[in-house]
């Protein structure tokens, strides 16, 4: 496998991307909370597919990810993000 030479600035891109990801995370997950209520059918669970794993990555315990699935509720999903704000 090659070695990747970034420059200074890449590197600084790159190191930024890492060190806000779960802010980057959080709102992808304000933006699908969005699509999840237009959302029916086969695109609700690929909506919730994604949401599910930008959750995870804002710092969102499994089992309470878990449970809004099952609940299949929007709203609850929306109120949480508003208090980790």
């Amino acid at each position: 496998m090659t070695e990747k030479n970034y420059t200074n600035y890449q590197q600084k891109v790159i190191k930024r991307f890492y060190e806000n990801r779960d802010s980057i995370a959080l709102q992808r997950a304000q933006e699908l909370v969005t699509e999840l209520y237009l959302a029916e059918g086969k695109k609700r669970d690929k909506v919730w597919d994604s949401l599910t794993k930008n959750l995870q990555l804002a710092g969102v315990p499994d089992d309470q990810i878990k449970h809004f699935r099952t609940k299949d509720s929007a709203e609850l999903v929306a109120k949480l993000l508003t208090q980790m704000l």
